[in-house]
């Protein structure tokens, strides 16, 4: 047998027994969080073509998807992004709705990243959509959604920083920079670098003011002091809209109770060209990179047919399960097991006992006992995975009931466990 083949390709992992349970648990609490705000379930392919991500939709860079093709010479990718999926979806079965869609998804993403940068290159998310709203209460709907999800999973220290596409886009348009050298100006800003940032505009034709106040950018982070501070720089009627619907979107969260837990970053733009209002990104110790990352993109579904705002975000729940596991938070998904071990003739008497205690919601195995291995070999087993206690059926009328964590045992009668279940 090739070794190789017991291994995995770089960048996907294997998960199993308690870590796979805690993450399916994880799961299921933020979904529940994005079922209980209205949000219904959709389910898209794990491939689509090509032309769903290309570069106009502003999706991943064609040289980081995984791309083959199908029998008609079509080519076909791994999804790397849902968004662009759920707008394609939305165009085509709700053209003629006109009011809001609420969607929640779950699905693995591919994204082919460089080796070098030790990411996961397929990896689970979880998100809601928000089609069809257009108001700033929708904004705050998303962004509360994704603080109760950081809840439920258990997280206590975490920021959600939102930054406001059209704050830098309206003076980008009033600067008229051109388009290769505004996608250098937009990295630079996303990394604060301010020097770079001085380099290139040193090199552009444009007003003192416009340039003063992109050089701004690497320090307009804050509360709502910022924002004010912001409000000073630029006259631009676009880049004023932007700031005031932040101003008003932090009051939709302080009614929700979740200010706090929010601060803004006008110098984060995002990378997907889609984004066209808000954007945020959600941040917890333990990870370097963001956990939870949405936007308003309120052109993308023009583009397959349907005019409709929108605004979505996704969660990294890999991302998120490192975190927790950093952070030392204890995932309280009930992995224990019991396991009936049985002689041969105690079988129907096992598989009653095994059907008694899973009815009672105990997750249940069963296992003959081989010849060949002894009781404590059964209970080092157990120990190994997570096991909490032994119901052993030797045949002498009762049954030997092991705790495994506590190291002893006692025998009962079947009745009294019965009793017990009851």
């Amino acid at each position: 047998m090739d070794k190789q083949l017991l291994h995995t390709p770089e960048g996907v992992r294997d998960i199993y027994n308690k870590e796979c349970a805690n993450k399916i648990y994880i799961e299921n609490k933020i979904h529940n969080v994005l079922n209980s705000y209205g949000y219904r379930d959709i389910q898209t392919p794990s491939f689509e073509y090509f032309e769903i991500f290309n570069k106009e939709r502003g999706s991943v860079a064609s040289n980081n998807m995984y791309k083959f093709f199908d029998r008609e010479g079509y080519t076909l990718v791994l999804r790397p992004d849902m968004t662009p999926s759920i707008a394609r979806s939305a165009a085509k079965y709700f053209s003629d709705e006109d009011m809001p869609i609420r969607f929640c998804y779950q699905g693995n993403m591919f994204i082919n990243n460089n080796e070098y940068q030790g990411k996961l290159k397929e990896f689970t998310q979880l998100g809601a959509e928000l089609i069809g709203d257009t108001t700033s209460d929708a904004d705050g709907e998303m962004i509360a959604m994704v603080v109760d999800s950081f809840l439920q999973a258990g997280l206590k220290e975490f920021q959600v920083e939102v930054g406001q596409v059209d704050f830098y886009r309206g003076l980008i348009d009033e600067a008229n920079i051109e388009e290769d050298t505004e996608r250098e100006l937009r990295s630079m800003i996303e990394n604060k670098n301010y020097f770079a940032i001085e380099e290139i505009l040193d090199n552009l034709d444009i007003a003192d003011d416009i340039k003063n106040t992109f050089l701004k950018f690497p320090e307009l982070f804050g509360g709502l002091e910022m924002l004010e501070m912001a409000k000073k720089l630029t006259n631009n009627k676009r880049a004023l809209r932007g700031i005031e619907r932040l101003e008003k979107l932090y009051g939709i969260l302080e009614n929700y109770g979740y200010s706090k837990y929010v601060s803004f970053d006008l110098g984060m733009i995002g990378h997907y060209d889609y984004y066209t209002g808000i954007i945020f990104k959600g941040y917890t110790y333990g990870t370097g990179d963001a956990i939870a990352t949405g936007g308003r993109y309120d052109n993308l579904l023009k583009q397959f047919g349907k005019n409709a705002p929108a605004i979505g975000f996704a969660i990294d729940v890999d991302r998120l399960m490192s975190a927790l596991s950093r952070q030392k938070i204890e995932v309280d998904a009930n992995y224990d097991k019991t396991t009936v071990l049985y002689m041969p003739s105690m079988q129907k008497n096992a598989i009653d006992l095994a059907g008694m205690l899973r009815h009672s919601g105990k997750k249940t195995e069963l296992i003959r006992k081989r010849s060949v291995k002894n009781i404590d070999d059964y209970i080092d087993y157990a120990s190994r995975h997570d096991i909490d206690t032994i119901y052993y059926l030797e045949g002498k009328g009762s049954i030997l009931q092991i705790n495994v964590k506590e190291q002893t045992h006692k025998n009962i009668k079947l009745e009294k466990i019965k009793e017990e279940l009851a």
